[in-house]
């Protein structure tokens, strides 16, 4: 059982920067690509960046390429999301996702808060 908190959300107005952090306990992190994903109120679960379990392999939604960078540290057992200028779209409840296939599972976070609103 791997247990995901999400932390780093809050208020920042359009143009503005975030960093999220992920830390996972309970299980091999490197066992798992990591994923984030976004909820805004009304509107469907959004994936939002992916990394591999190395961190070799990156991947993101249009809407954020070139604003947002997805990062792992492996030895802190942490997934972070960089968010740069931050518009008022992404405004939303922010969720990583281990992703370790049928052998080791699929676990979520609780989420974490983005608002970004002047």
């Amino acid at each position: 059982q791997v247990h995901l908190v999400e932390s780093g959300g809050g208020l920042v107005e359009p143009g503005g920067s975030l960093r999220l952090s992920c830390a996972a306990s309970g299980g091999t992190f490197s066992d798992y690509a990591m994923r984030w994903w976004r909820q805004a109120p009304g509107k469907e679960r959004e994936l939002v960046a992916s990394i591999s379990t190395a961190g070799g392999s990156t991947s993101y939604t249009d809407s954020v390429k070139g604003r947002f960078t997805i990062s792992r540290d492996n030895a802190k057992n942490t997934v972070y999301l960089q968010m740069n200028s931050l518009r008022p779209e992404d405004t939303a409840v922010y969720y990583c996702k281990a992703v370790g296939g049928p052998r080791w599972g699929e676990y979520w976070g609780q989420g974490t808060q983005v608002t970004v609103s002047s």
